[in-house]
């Protein structure tokens, strides 16, 4: 059963909001666990009482699950089947490192150092 657009951005803001409050939540995540259907409901994802519901967390590095069609393709399939899978991955790793004092000037004044795009009088 396709969804229409609307539908499809109802379930896509509601799925964007189980991973946001999974990653920012350990409470939640937890609930997610044991109690995907509360934890789904919450985050605006109503599943039928006698659906299956399988929450996947680990996905190989090189799967394309992350791609929120293959999640679409997942809710249409359960609303065919009863059975839904939700791909939950892992906490996103944000790279800390800073910029140094020198980068920030460059910044500042507008000088890119690494530019290299088009042969402009700021590459020379």
């Amino acid at each position: 059963m396709a969804l229409n657009p609307r539908e499809r951005t109802e379930f896509v803001n509601a799925y964007t909001r189980v991973l946001i409050t999974a990653w920012s939540s350990e409470e939640f995540s937890a609930k997610l666990d044991n109690n995907p259907r509360e934890a789904l409901a919450e985050s605006g994802l109503e599943v039928p009482a006698d659906a299956q519901i399988n929450v996947v967390r680990n996905i190989p590095d090189n799967a394309h699950d992350s791609n929120i069609d293959v999640q679409v393709a997942l809710w249409e399939r359960g609303l065919e089947t009863g059975v839904y899978e939700f791909h939950i991955p892992e906490t996103p790793q944000i790279d800390m490192a800073e910029l140094s004092e020198g980068d920030l000037d460059s910044i500042a004044a507008g000088i890119d150092i690494n530019c290299c795009c088009c042969p402009c009088c700021c590459c020379t």
